[in-house]
């Protein structure tokens, strides 16, 4: 669907209600609606939210972003939150990496490529979360009254995280690794009130509200940080 000069992708599919999302990294539109409503009331549906769908797409745009990393000597990374700078360590030895103060050293063999390093790295920021994550689980499962069965790390192009219903599964985006701590919790609160609501209507704010007053705080902070190039972007 073309509105001015915006382009929308329109998915109608089995739901209820009209989902409007503008999403990352260029402020993409995207409107999924129920099979039984006409595209001319769908088209009247984002006309009506114009404003808002310009406002999100030139704060996505807006959006600091890093350079692409190499993961060479001196290289600013980023884990929970904090800055360290990068030291490679080529050694004919096993790759690993270590935390040491205000570093990050990742042990690597001389003829390892740009790609295995951020693979290695990103296994490295996969296996950290997977520590953590648990934990905040098991803190908020009897506060929200659920159960989580299991959960994931993936990387994700326009999502923090997602939830399934039904298998009472989430999935957390591996870069939530690289911001602070409260920006996590935040998701997997989210994704975890999405056990008692689907829909972001407003009983999830008002769950959300009542269980974690501060989230919008924690939502504008993740907001504001700078996004990775690359891959994955968001």
């Amino acid at each position: 669907m073309q509105l001015g000069d915006i382009d929308i992708e329109l998915i109608q599919k089995n739901i209820k209600n009209v989902h409007l999302s503008v999403l990352p990294p260029h402020g993409q539109v995207r409107i999924a609606a129920p099979l039984h409503l006409t595209e001319e009331t769908i088209r009247l549906y984002a006309i009506s939210k114009l404003s808002w769908i310009k406002r999100e797409q030139k704060k996505i745009r807006g959006q600091a972003r890093e350079s692409k990393r190499l993961f060479v000597n001196k290289e600013t990374h980023y884990l929970e939150g904090r800055k360290y700078l990068l030291n490679v360590v080529e050694a004919d030895a096993p790759a690993k990496i270590v935390l040491a103060n205000k570093t990050i050293k990742i042990y690597v063999r001389p003829e390892t490529t740009t790609e295995q390093r951020q693979t290695l790295m990103n296994e490295w920021y996969r296996e950290r979360l997977k520590k953590i994550i648990p934990s905040i689980i098991k803190t908020w499962e009897p506060v929200l009254g659920v159960s989580v069965a299991s959960f994931g790390v993936k990387l994700m192009k326009t999502k923090w995280g997602t939830c399934n219903i039904e298998a009472q599964r989430i999935w957390l985006n591996l870069e939530l690794a690289k911001k602070p701590l409260q920006c996590l919790e935040y998701i997997i609160v989210h994704e975890m009130v999405h056990l008692l609501e689907r829909h972001h209507n407003q009983r999830f704010l008002a769950l959300m509200n009542k269980h974690l007053p501060d989230w919008k705080q924690s939502k504008e902070l993740l907001n504001s940080l700078p996004v990775s190039r690359g891959d994955w972007e968001y």
